[in-house]
Formats: structure tokens, sequence, C-alpha cells
């Protein structure tokens, strides 16, 4: 689990009270007094004892003090250091893990759908605003590209990747392409542009090409340069994102700053991508990407095996149940990686079988 911790030592009592405070917090939402902590201690001390040790607490950062007279809160840094040292995860029950398995079990895992699928379906399941990203792969080749006449000097560029991937354009010319032009094309992509990477398509390569199409470089150049723009695309991280009404009706949350957050949702592309080596948490504010106060961002990386593909994450109230929702992040993304493993072998076995 990814994230900055505070790089503090604390002794098992000053752990046991810091622990009490946020899941008596997040439970409650009121500030938490010394006499609420001391029935959750394995030791006996005095309400002295547990306020002289969440003094210490708010002094390392980790506890606030909201009114003088008022209990503790858990600050940003507590509740990471809970999250890293403290949490006790709550697993899922059989039943929820049936109901993801039951699910999932008809998700549709092929080409650019793969996110919103995923986002749909998780902001049913938790309840939350969910947001994902979708990375493409390292090694995702171009298998297939098409002209399609779609109109007067209008043609339609057909693109599909190994990875599943389909992205169209459509190319105004400034003259109509005769039957001979198009075959020359097709012969030309199959033999020149079929099987490279995705993320070797680049301009000089692009200009390369187009001088190699000698006597055909006015006529067809537009189209080279259309399979460069599909490429180049295809190499952005597009965020897809679902129950944004969740956000707007949460608790203590400044509607501005969500109606922000949803116009820029492309911003959180570069926050998502930091979930690709797993379980991420983000707490409102503390990033200009996710300014949104009273929120807590988790986030989670699925893939096929081996090869992140993208990422989820769920934005909830910063007193969400992390016992509970990051494990719950875990399976999902587990199971999602699970599925998409098994698909990808399913196609290298039939196009075998085909061979």
């Amino acid at each position: 689990m990814q994230g900055q911790v505070r790089r503090v030592q604390l002794d098992e009592r000053k752990r046991q009270i810091l622990a009490a405070v946020v899941d008596t917090f997040i439970r409650t939402g009121e500030p938490v007094g010394s006499k609420a902590v001391l029935p959750m201690l394995d030791v006996s001390v005095s309400s002295a004892t547990v306020r002289n040790d969440m003094a210490a607490l708010e002094r390392l950062g980790l506890l606030e003090q909201p009114h003088t007279s008022a209990g503790r809160v858990p600050s940003y840094s507590g509740y990471r250091y809970y999250i890293h040292h403290l949490m006790k995860p709550q697993p899922l029950t059989a039943k929820e893990k049936q109901q993801i398995d039951s699910l999932l079990s008809g998700f549709d895992p092929g080409g650019d759908l793969v996110v919103e699928q995923a986002v749909d379906l998780l902001a049913e399941l938790t309840g939350y605003a969910i947001v994902g990203t979708r990375s493409l792969p390292h090694f995702s080749v171009i298998t297939r590209v098409e002209v399609i006449p779609a109109g007067r000097r209008v043609y339609a560029l057909l693109m599909i990747t190994s990875d599943g991937s389909v992205k169209n354009k459509l190319c105004r010319l400034e003259f109509d392409l005769t039957e001979e032009q198009l075959r020359f094309f097709e012969r030309f992509v199959r033999e020149n542009v079929t099987g490279l990477q995705v993320s070797s398509m680049n301009p000089a390569m692009i200009q390369n090409m187009a001088v190699a199409l000698g006597s055909y470089m006015m006529s067809l150049s537009p189209l080279l340069f259309g399979i460069y723009e599909l490429s180049a695309n295809m190499q952005k991280h597009h965020v897809s994102m679902k129950g944004e009404e969740k956000l707007l009706a949460q608790e203590g949350v400044d509607p501005g700053e969500v109606i922000a957050l949803i116009r820029r949702k492309e911003d959180l592309s570069r926050l998502l991508v930091d979930a690709f080596d797993g379980i991420h948490v983000l707490f409102g504010q503390e990033n200009s990407g996710f300014a949104i106060g009273n929120s807590s961002l988790i986030m989670s990386s699925y893939g096929k095996k081996g090869e992140v593909e993208g990422s989820l994450g769920l934005i909830g109230p910063i007193r969400i149940n992390y016992r509970h929702i990051i494990p719950y992040m875990e399976y999902f993304s587990e199971r999602m990686t699970r599925m998409l493993s098994d698909m990808n072998e399913d196609r290298k076995e039939q196009k075998t079988n085909g061979e």
C-alpha cells in the first residue's frame, strides 16, 4: 500500500489510542474524548494518562483538536498512519465475493469499454463515486487498419490493436480517392504499419512513411497522419467517472470543489497512475489534482497477469470505513486481473488452434 507515512515511533499504548480515536471518529463523526477511548484499550490506565497521550499524538501531528474543550479527531497524517500500521482489515464475506464474481461473469472485458464497465459496476456495488483509467498495454501492436469511404472526400479510418482496442477517425481530403489509390494504401499499410507497436508511432516515422508513398504522397499522406493521430490518442489516459451525485450529497463537502473536479476529471489520470503498484490512498487537498476537502481517494490497479492495464479510484468521505473498503477494492481489482488474464490465455489458445 503506497503513500507517504510520517516516520514516527509510537509505543503500544499510543498506537492503541490512535486506532481507537480513528475507529470511533469514523463511526460517530464526533470528536473523541479520553473516556470513549478507555474501554477500547488492552491496558488499564487513567483518563489523565490517555489525555496526556492524546496530547502527545497531537504534537506529533496525528491528532487535531477542533475546539479547546473538545476531544480529538484524526489528521490526514493520523489517517495515513492508521491505514498503514494500525488498521485491521475486514475481509469480504462469502456473499460479497459471490456478488462481485457473479456480476463480473457477465462482464465484457474487451476493448475500450473495459474502464466504463468497471466504473459502472463498482459504483453500483459500493454506492460511492468511482473514477477509472486505462493505460495502453506496453506491447500493444496495430493489427488492422481500414479505410472506408464515408461521403464526398470523406473517409473513415478504423484501427484495431492487439489488446482489442478499436479507434476510428473521419479524414476530409482535398479530393476523392480512386479505387487504385485505396488498394495501394491498403497494401502499403499492411506492409509498413500492421504489426508495429502503437507506442512506436511518432511524427518522424510517419514523415518517412509519407515519403515512401512516392507519387501517392500528396493524396494519401493525410490518411497516414490520421493513423498517427489515432495512435497518439490511444496512448492518452482517458478517465471515466460514475456516481458524481454521491460526491455532491457528501456531508461537509464543498459543491464548488466537486464541480471543479468533475470538469477537469482528466487531471485525475496522473493520480490514478500512482495506483499502478497497488493500493494508494490520497486525502482531499493533499494534491491539487484532488482538491476536495473531507474526502479520500482510494485507488487500486488491475490488468492481465504480469501487466498493469489501468486503475480504479473510489472517492468517499474522509470518514469512510477503510477497514472494509480497501479489502473490497483489492478483491475487485484482483478479480478483474484474473478475468483479463483468463481472457488473454483464451485468445492465445484460439489463435494457436486457428493456426
